[in-house]
């Protein structure tokens, strides 16, 4: 009789992701470095002691110098989790577990800058929440998309 193996517990890395609005209504969306045209909303992980708005706030001057003075937060929701593509684990986990916020700017877009100490993305851009196109994440991504464009949104991708 072979011995029952205890199936490998899932780890989820705590992360926070912001969707920055301007007075119009339009949410910011970045490109990644890598691959070429690969568009998100700006997210990074949480830290050991961090709370998810302090990581929030930390993670916006770390991807798109945005300084907290320059938006209020309106909204947050999560968690919403994924699992890396091909089963594969990055930092010891095997997918992430986001809280997701809905910051207005208060100040002028020219506040966003992608010229970091560790640059992430390449371009940025401004478009209204209904024209995001799924194609420009990863398909391990996508649900997730969905549903923070249905809940913050209450636009439906069923196509996507």
């Amino acid at each position: 009789m072979t011995p029952m193996t205890e199936p490998e517990e899932i780890r989820f890395r705590p992360n926070v992701a912001g969707i920055i609005q301007r007075g119009d209504g339009h949410v910011l969306i970045c490109e990644r470095m890598e691959p070429p045209g690969a568009w998100q909303f700006p997210q990074g992980g949480v830290d050991p002691g961090e709370t998810y708005e302090e990581a929030f706030r930390r993670e916006m001057v770390e991807e798109i110098s945005l300084p907290p003075a320059a938006y209020a937060i309106v909204d947050r929701k999560g968690p919403y989790r994924y699992r890396f593509a091909g089963g594969r684990l990055k930092h010891g986990y095997h997918g992430q577990e986001q809280h997701y916020f809905v910051a207005r700017l208060k100040e002028p877009e020219a506040q966003i800058d992608l010229c970091t100490d560790h640059p992430e993305f390449r371009d940025f851009r401004w478009i209204a929440p209904g024209d995001f196109n799924f194609d420009w994440v990863p398909d391990f991504k996508k649900e997730v998309y969905r549903a923070v464009f249905r809940d913050f949104f209450g636009i439906g991708h069923e196509s996507a």
